[in-house]
Order: structure tokens, then sequence, then C-alpha cells
């Protein structure tokens, strides 16, 4: 019963569990498919965005496919508990999602790219689940790390919300908040690059079939 609360109940600080002040695993040092550092050091110039689009699987692969992206890697974030493993944010006693983490040249890839890559590859109207993944650990989310991505993730969730709304869905859960103080955690070394190690591995990742537009201002913006 407890556990069945948590999958639809988002944890207080008070709630959630207690966690570790120290990763409880070895996270591996370069990306499978993209041969570069995970943790970093990142070349100068490159930006970090942080999405959170359901079973992390299927959605990293969607952004180490783009021309732009430097690295990514999977991971926990917008939750309570420090250093959480797999288990416990399954548990849904932790608080947080699974988060992509995209490290990227912004000179080639837009962060209004990433958004819309984003927008489509899951749907945002669905709360605690995607499809059959159900949990507040599937939730979508978008971390953001600066006043810039903050106003373009806005707009855009504004944007396509019209679009979302027109085509017939209800309205877009999506929370966008600043990473500041949500720290993101990257997963256990199984579940980095998890579809490139497992070819036929599972993707729950799957959209709405409707086109986010880019570059389009809302009202008054």
């Amino acid at each position: 019963m407890l556990f069945s609360r948590f999958k639809n109940h988002l944890p207080t600080p008070e709630e959630a569990l207690e966690g570790r002040p120290e990763r409880a695993f070895a996270v591996p040092d370069r990306h499978t498919v993209l041969g570069n550092p995970l943790l970093g050091p990142y070349p100068e110039g490159l930006e970090t965005a942080d999405f959170g689009l359901g079973c992390f699987w299927g959605a990293e692969r969607k952004f180490w496919q783009t021309e732009g992206v430097w690295t990514t890697l999977v991971g926990y974030q917008g939750g309570h508990t420090p250093n959480p493993t797999y288990e416990e944010v399954c548990s849904g006693h932790t608080g947080h999602t699974e988060a992509v983490r995209v490290v990227y040249d912004p000179a080639v890839v837009p962060y209004t790219s990433l958004l819309k890559l984003f927008w489509e590859s899951h749907d945002p109207t669905q709360g605690f689940r995607q499809g059959n993944d159900v949990g507040t650990q599937y939730r979508s989310a978008i971390y953001t790390h600066s006043r810039a991505q903050q106003h373009s993730a806005e707009a855009s969730r504004d944007t396509y919300r019209t679009v979302l709304h027109n085509a017939g869905h209800p309205d877009i859960t999506t929370e966008i908040l600043p990473a500041t103080g949500r720290p993101f955690y990257p997963a256990e070394g199984y579940h980095q690059q998890y579809l490139d190690k497992n070819p036929a591995g599972y993707c729950g990742i799957g959209g709405t079939g409707v086109s986010c537009p880019v570059g389009v201002a809302p009202a008054g913006g």
C-alpha cells in the first residue's frame, strides 16, 4: 500500500529516504557511443541541459543521436534524497524523476532544438506516468541552467500547449524549474547508454505525434 501511494504522490522532504553523502556505485568514465567523458571536464563553450521524459534508457538515445550533442548521461533529479540508487528512486520515496543530462554545443544545436526533441519524444500531459510506466519517477520535467533556458522552456511549453489543445490533448504537466538546488545524481553504470549495450532492450519513449513549433515566441513575448 505504501509503495502504491508513492507512485502518484511526491514525498515531502520529511517523507523522503535519508540517502547518503556519496554515491554508492561507480560511474563509467566515457560515453560508449560518443567517446567523451560522462562527468567532465567538458570543453569550454559547451552548455548543459537536463530533461525528464519517462524511462531514461530510450530518452538518452534520442539525445546522443542528435548532431551537436557532445555527451549524455542518465541520472536522478528533482527529488530530496541525496545520492539515491535506482531501487530507491523506483520506490517513489526519493521524489526524483529519471533524467537525461545533455552536454551540447549551442553553435551546432540550439537549446530550442533540444526542446523540440524533448516535447515530441514523449507525452508531456500524463502526469506521473509515461505510457505503461507508472510512477513519479516517470514525470515530465525540464531543469534549467540559466534564465535564457528558463525563458525558452516556458515559451516552448506555452506554444506547444496550444498546439496540443488544438489536437484534442489535455494540459501539459511538465515541471519547469531551475537546476540550482535540484542536483543531478548520475545513475548506475549499467543504465548509462543502456540501449547501446542492449540494442533490443526496452524503450518506452513515444510522443503524441503532434509537431512542436520551434522559435515561436509566446504572445507578448
